[in-house]
């Protein structure tokens, strides 16, 4: 028996929108950066659905969503193949609703890719039911498309000294360091300058590996999520953890962390609290 590939896998879910497939694009170069391989997984729910066959218009029953179910992974598969044809990519098509398959699939992943709408979202959610779950009850970071479709710039984490944000500064540092970016560490200080709480942050810095990024270090004075959401206007991305310092252990993601999924202009990476640590760099 062949031994497992211990090549680490990202994810991405399709459903044959067009932000699916920027969202597959974009996770196939990321695979290719990150030197790992990548999955895409469709979630076919037909089956979950069990309506009597006979009912369907038409007729064509669960072997017709079965072949448009093939029909979306085969194009994306295809997509991701062109994106970066030096990456190994595979396909499944997984029975269940989308959010649950994801984040099952999340549990193996060194990071999940999705679009921030997909297909039948109501316009009136800045950000789809499936990203929501996978941000706040996955287990792998999660990289979360949306603003300008080719952002360029540093690469920006939220940083406030705590224990529970240096994986994001970890993995900000990763994916500056496999993509040549400049990593921009934003900390929002106290109103009277905050001396001893900028040194703590400074201390918790002082721990991380650079992997040799260029390292720019940004304190601003004011409301943590409006700053974060102005860095994203020139970011190439911005990476939060799901909860910061004073979080109330009831909420599963934080002020912050919800306003920058939210209403960044660029894509947006979030650890939720349970997720592994990316740690690669090629």
């Amino acid at each position: 028996m062949a031994a497992p590939d211990p090549t680490p896998t990202i994810v991405v879910g399709v459903d044959g929108s067009d932000c699916a497939l920027r969202a597959v694009e974009t996770a196939a170069a990321e695979a290719s950066a990150l030197g790992c391989r990548l999955e895409v997984v469709h979630a076919f729910v037909w089956p979950e659905l069990r309506v009597p066959e006979g009912s369907l218009v038409g007729g064509s029953g669960g072997a017709g969503f079965r072949h448009e179910a093939d029909r979306i992974m085969a194009e994306a598969v295809e997509a991701a193949r062109r994106a970066a044809p030096d990456v190994t990519v595979t396909g499944r098509v997984v029975t269940g609703a989308p959010a649950p398959v994801l984040l099952r699939a999340s549990v193996d992943a060194a990071l999940v890719v999705v679009g921030d709408r997909g297909l039948g979202g109501f316009t009136g959610l800045l950000v789809g039911s499936v990203a929501v779950a996978l941000v706040t009850r996955g287990r792998s970071p999660v990289l979360v498309l949306r603003g300008r479709t080719a952002p360029a710039g540093p690469v920006v984490v939220g940083f406030d000294g705590s224990e529970g944000a240096l994986p994001a500064a970890e993995l900000a540092l990763v994916y500056a360091a496999a993509h040549g970016s400049t990593l921009r560490v934003v900390t929002v200080a106290p109103p009277d300058g905050g001396h001893a709480e900028l040194d703590r942050v400074d201390a918790a810095l002082r721990r991380l590996d650079a992997h040799g990024v260029t390292v720019e270090r940004v304190v601003q004075h004011g409301d943590a999520r409006q700053t974060l959401i102005a860095e994203s206007s020139s970011a190439r991305l911005v990476i939060v953890g799901s909860r910061g310092r004073g979080g109330f252990a009831g909420l599963l993601l934080g002020s912050v962390s919800q306003a920058v999924l939210h209403h960044a202009d660029c894509p947006v990476a979030v650890l939720p609290r349970d997720a592994g640590r990316l740690q690669l760099v090629r």
